[in-house]
């Protein structure tokens, strides 16, 4: 188990609250950090640990959920503090009782995501560098959203896919969809909405009174197109999140096309992060989009 004394040290001055005696319990779910929940008499806290040289990461992710929350359209975990110490990088949130999305709160999900796209900025990228599970995505503003994915997203995932071994027909795939990807832009430029940025289902949940609550960002500024499509991907949101989005602000006809192109990076990552088993569905991804230039 780990030792976190100076941490908790640091959670008693960010909260004014003396931590005298705490239990810690491992908490599962995530394949990046080490995760615990913090309880004492009468607080619990969520802290989440890596290797110290990975405190940018939390830096960006601490920047994302206090960006997302001040819009106070989602219920977003406040941040309590982040950092170095006790041989970790950390980053302790308040603690919130979480199950599935049940009941109404798909719903109330899709009319409140819908509501956060809604803020946006005259530029593309971000103030930061962040990371998607552990790999770096940059953020560089761009005033061309076409330029800015192909060069800090998809461009950049088979840049790594390249360094990582996966040469061969999915680079000279990958090179024909981004010589052709223009067309699925063709009379379509996206407003820069605030992005959550790996909105999959294992990110979304609903608290003890069944609102929902969004976690572990990788924010940016970009096409709705791109939440909305990775909310698609691995399952987890029902009919009636869709729908009330839609409701709320509906989107351009263009993206039953573009949802695939916006997946094609997660898989992409998948690949970089988890190796192979990622190879045939990135090919077949890429096969089907350039089927459709």
């Amino acid at each position: 188990m780990a030792k976190l004394d100076s941490i908790v040290r640091h959670i008693e001055g960010a909260t004014g609250h003396t931590i005298n005696n705490h239990q810690l319990t491992p908490v599962g779910g995530g394949g990046i950090n080490t995760a615990y929940k913090i309880q004492t008499a009468d607080q619990s806290y969520f802290i989440k640990l890596n290797q110290p040289h990975l405190s940018a990461m939390f830096e960006a992710e601490a920047q994302g959920l206090e960006e997302m929350r001040a819009l106070n359209c989602i219920r977003i975990p406040e941040v309590l503090c982040h950092g170095q110490a006790d041989g970790h990088s950390y980053i302790v949130l308040e603690y919130i009782e979480l199950s599935s999305l049940r009941g109404s709160a798909g719903k109330l999900l899709g009319m409140q995501l819908a509501q956060l796209h809604q803020h946006t900025q005259p530029f593309y990228g971000w103030h930061i560098n962040n990371t998607i599970g552990s790999t770096p995505q940059h953020n560089d503003r761009e005033h061309n959203w076409l330029t800015f994915w192909l060069k800090h997203r998809l461009g950049q995932q088979l840049s790594f896919a390249k360094q990582n071994g996966f040469g061969g027909r999915l680079q000279d795939q990958g090179q024909q969809l981004v010589d052709k990807v223009h067309v699925f832009f063709e009379g379509y430029s996206p407003e820069p909405a605030l992005l959550h940025g790996d909105l999959w289902g294992g990110n979304a949940a609903s608290d003890s009174q069944g609102n929902p609550v969004i976690f572990d960002p990788a924010c940016y500024y970009g096409d709705r197109e791109a939440d909305i499509a990775m909310t698609e991907l691995f399952g987890g949101f029902d009919h009636e999140f869709q729908a009330a989005y839609q409701a709320e602000y509906p989107l351009d006809a263009g993206y039953k096309t573009r949802k695939t192109l916006y997946n094609l990076y997660h898989i992409l990552n998948h690949l970089n992060l988890f190796g192979g088993g990622y190879l045939g569905q990135s090919e077949s991804m890429i096969e089907q989009l350039l089927a459709e230039t």
